[in-house]
């Protein structure tokens, strides 16, 4: 058994090492921080799960002047780094302060979550209280910020008054690093409140204009807000995103490095499953696995050998980006999802200056976002051969297993929920009156308005088939034994004392459409799916259907 201990759901640097828990060396980040440590603000904005909070605790438990933090990075490579050492580790007052949790169904709620996060940072300076270095009237407000009793002006001035006082008490300038600064803006958008929070985080950014008392920040998010938006009037001020490549070994894991987690675990031989599902992310010019995808399957693996992968992605968030994207879809963006799914890849302009309020506004502001929070990722210059792509725009595709997994889930969510809403009632009336060619007609119809590719095969269209009948008052079987086999599709109608039974096949071809039609039709009666309804219900119809692409064919009998 493997003694080796893997952190999940644990992002505090000080308690991996501490703990003695497996870690992913990204302590070479902070000499390439330091390369630039002239620059005043750092943007770095990376998708959810990639390693971010880590990162920025990493930093905060190395700049710190409050830690001793020599046994924590000892043995790592920023050790190696002596004079780099020497003047930087735990020599600067660092303010850390995570914008992750500041959500709410109303401006209200969420206020009350941010007022609570910087008191929260209040409350670790409260030694400044007893210092004759600082201005009696800021201790007046420190008091009230940190009682949560602040003005909305107060709270916007704060964390620019913090890091003046932390200056005059320790004579140094200040680090300030703040991860996840988008997700208030994210939940605002989402909950109907984004002009009341947008203007409380612009005040707060305002730290970081002509702030003498800084000496450099880092932020981290999802997106790169326009700096117009938020970040007005700051300056020296230098952005990192997915389509660069400094800092991208820092933000996942580099087949290196996923190398040395597979050996040291003795796992090597799940090294191909770990890069269908959870590799497949082009950053700059590097590729990267998704490290929390990595650990937790590692762990499983510790556990259970026989543990197959899974979506751990998917259920650390709702995903609600791909729905929404679904939902504003018309026919040229329905192509290009089914292109996706079946393993290619689409040319769009790719935009990275976004502001939440407009993500929906055009398709291509969609596409980027699908982009920048992982869902999609950039197709590399050598497999795209002698295709030219557009200045502005790049050839984007599904990363990996996990993601394709997660398209389609959501997508079938989607037509179990839109299917409720089609007009269906011709169908159905010609269901029952046994009209094979109308029904040929209206499946193909509804078909059109699906979002399908042919991986889906007769899973899809069974579940194409229960989905047109699921909550319209009728009772749907799916796969349920019937005389001699499983009929695809059962639909009952107790009040009007029917029943309709469908066999579904797929057609490989389109030439074969007729004949697997026949067939699908043939094999109803030769296995008697229909045999035990005749009994209880007045009128049994046997449909028999063959489908290719978006395209159908239906016999019928009426037993």
């Amino acid at each position: 058994m493997c003694k080796i201990m893997i952190p999940v759901g644990t992002s505090d640097f000080t308690e991996i090492r501490k703990e003695g828990f497996y870690y992913v060396d990204k302590s070479g980040m902070i000499a390439e921080l330091m390369k630039t440590s002239g620059t005043k603000v750092t943007l770095i904005t990376r998708p959810r799960r990639f390693g971010k909070t880590l990162g920025m605790s990493m930093l905060s438990a190395f700049f710190d002047i409050r830690q001793d933090s020599r046994e924590l990075f000892e043995g790592l490579e920023i050790s190696k780094q002596a004079r780099l050492c020497a003047d930087w580790m735990n020599q600067y007052p660092t303010l850390f302060l995570s914008l992750k949790s500041v959500d709410g169904l109303d401006f209200s709620g969420a206020y009350g979550r941010l007022t609570s996060v910087i008191a929260k940072i209040y409350k670790e300076h409260l030694y400044l209280l007893d210092s004759d270095k600082i201005n009696p009237f800021d201790k007046e407000i420190f008091q009230r910020i940190a009682a949560k009793k602040a003005t909305p002006e107060e709270i916007k001035d704060s964390l620019f008054m913090l890091t003046r006082m932390l200056e005059a008490y320790y004579e140094k300038q200040v680090i300030l690093l703040i991860d996840e600064y988008d997700v208030p803006l994210a939940k605002a958008s989402e909950k109907g409140y984004y002009p009341e929070m947008l203007d409380m985080l612009k005040g707060l950014m305002q730290t970081f204009k002509d702030n003498s008392s800084l000496k450099f920040a880092v932020i981290t998010g999802c997106l790169r807000i326009a700096k117009e938006s938020i970040f007005t009037g700051t300056n020296n001020f230098v952005s990192n995103t997915v389509s660069d490549t400094r800092l991208n070994e820092y933000f996942g894991f580099t087949q290196n490095e996923l190398d040395r987690l597979l050996r040291d675990t003795g796992l090597t031989s799940h090294a191909a499953e770990m890069k269908a599902w959870y590799d497949g992310y082009h950053f700059g010019d590097l590729d990267v696995y998704c490290p929390w995808d990595v650990v937790n399957h590692v762990k499983n693996l510790l556990l259970d050998p026989s543990k197959k992968p899974l979506s751990y992605w998917k259920d650390s968030s709702d995903n609600a980006v791909i729905r929404s994207f679904i939902d504003y879809a018309g026919d040229a963006v329905t192509r290009k999802f089914e292109t996706l799914l079946s393993g290619g890849y689409v040319i769009q302009t790719v935009e990275e200056d976004l502001t939440y309020d407009y993500l929906h506004s055009s398709e291509e502001n969609l596409w980027s976002i699908l982009y920048l929070t992982g869902y999609l990722t950039r197709v590399r210059a050598q497999e795209l051969g002698n295709e030219l792509i557009p200045k502005g725009s790049l050839a984007l595709r599904i990363p990996n297993a996990e993601v394709k997994e997660i398209f389609e889930s959501t997508i079938k969510k989607w037509f179990e929920d839109s299917s409720k809403a089609w007009k269906r009632e011709e169908l159905f009336a010609a269901v029952w009156s046994g009209e094979a060619e109308k029904v040929t007609s209206e499946m193909t119809r509804l078909l059109r308005k699906t979002i399908s590719y042919h991986d889906y095969k007769e899973d899809f269209y069974h579940a194409f088939l229960a989905g047109i009948f699921a909550g319209a008052g009728y009772a749907v079987e799916s796969n349920k034994e019937h005389g001699e086999g499983r009929s695809d599709v059962v639909v009952l109608d107790p009040a009007g004392d029917r029943a309709a039974v469908f066999e579904a096949k797929y057609s490989k071809e389109l030439k074969n459409l007729t004949r697997d039609c026949d067939e699908a039709a043939a094999q109803i009666d030769e296995r008697m799916y229909a045999e035990e309804f005749e009994e209880e219900y007045s009128q049994v119809v046997c449909y028999g259907i063959a489908f290719y692409k978006k395209r159908c064919m239906v016999r019928c009998k009426e037993l």
